[in-house]
């Protein structure tokens, strides 16, 4: 069983510890201007104050924690439907508390509980009201007016309370998801789409502001021959090293991503082309330096194209061709090279 439903129960539990105590006062204030009988108050009394508790050892105790927690919610339902001939179906109370207790079983989550507990209710309140005779009273004193309210309001704050911290949690998970759906499984770089989203920001505020921007192509040298030669496993370990040094060498706003096959791009905002020179010299240092921990004798090395954005570059498309065209010289002029675009 997952850790998310073997946890149900200490969830609840405060909960009902809550709302079973507050229903339990607006029922006690009740019987209170009806003069009840010991067995009326036991009736009250117990499943308020008790029940919370012994539910909550029943569940973490259960082999099956989240099934036993079911239980205990339907339980609560027909005590909430016993309660209402006690208070001679008194039409506010009995109203308040049957909307909360239907309320707190679509608030779990759990698909189609409300509808479940409904015969527990309309059961409870049967026998109950069978038992005792007692009589139909709907009208409401003050007093009970009154005792209403705070089991409304700490009612209403506390499932809000309970919604905004799903809400938050389920809002950061789903950020969580996108910053994964953007990341390439094998480098661990952004994905395509991502990094060219940020280059044509970066472009954008080139045009606007005149903010300078560069954009480095890289490519391992003779990446086919390692893979022909060692196989598709050490080839994606060397674009794991390779991607490694890449995200090390990044400052602070930088964004590197994953080209394709064995190439990668990084838009440097705020970054000059010589700026953007030293910091593709350093990638190039660390890759030719980088070692293999299972392939001691491997050896590797990169080119890279560095192109300052300026006047020529009026689309991303001229940008990456600049890009490219930098990284062709320099793999066309011996590899293990930094070239900047003329």
């Amino acid at each position: 069983m997952s850790t998310h439903l073997h946890q149900m129960p200490r969830r609840v539990y405060p909960l009902r510890v809550l709302g079973m105590g507050l229903g339990g006062v607006v029922t006690a204030v009740v019987l209170q201007s009806r003069d009840a009988s010991l067995a009326a108050w036991l009736g009250v009394l117990l499943p308020a104050f008790v029940w919370p508790h012994v539910a909550y050892w029943i569940a973490v105790r259960s082999a099956d924690p989240y099934r036993a927690e079911i239980r205990n919610l339907l339980v609560d339902s027909a005590i909430t439907g016993a309660w209402v001939p006690l208070m001679h179906y008194g039409l506010l109370p009995s109203v308040l508390l049957c909307t909360l207790t239907m309320v707190d079983k679509i608030t779990t989550g759990i698909k189609g509980l409300w509808a479940r507990s409904v015969p527990g209710m309309l059961g409870a309140g049967l026998v109950t009201g069978l038992i005792t005779g007692a009589p139909v009273v709907l009208e409401s004193s003050l007093t009970v007016v009154i005792a209403c309210m705070p089991v409304l309001m700490l009612h209403t704050l506390s499932v809000s309370v309970v919604s905004y911290r799903l809400i938050r949690k389920v809002s950061r998970q789903n950020q969580e998801l996108e910053v994964l759906r953007r990341i390439d499984a094998v480098t661990g770089l952004y994905d395509r789409a991502h990094w060219e989203a940020q280059a044509q920001e970066a472009l954008r505020r080139h045009v606007s502001t005149g903010a300078p921007a560069s954009l480095l192509m890289l490519d391992i040298d003779q990446f086919k021959m390692v893979n022909d030669s060692r196989g598709h496993t050490t080839g994606d370990e060397v674009i794991r090293v390779v991607a490694a040094v890449v995200r090390d060498c990044l400052r602070a706003g930088d964004c590197a991503g994953r080209y394709g096959g064995d190439e990668f791009a990084v838009v440097l905002p705020g970054a000059s082309g010589e700026e953007a020179a030293q910091l593709a010299t350093r990638i190039r240092e660390k890759v030719e330096h980088s070692r293999f921990r299972d392939f001691a004798d491997l050896r590797v090395t990169s080119s890279i194209g560095v192109a300052a954005l300026d006047s020529r570059h009026a689309t991303l498309l001229d940008w990456l061709n600049s890009a490219d065209a930098a990284l062709y010289e320099a793999k066309a002029t011996g590899r293990n090279r930094v070239v900047t675009a003329k």
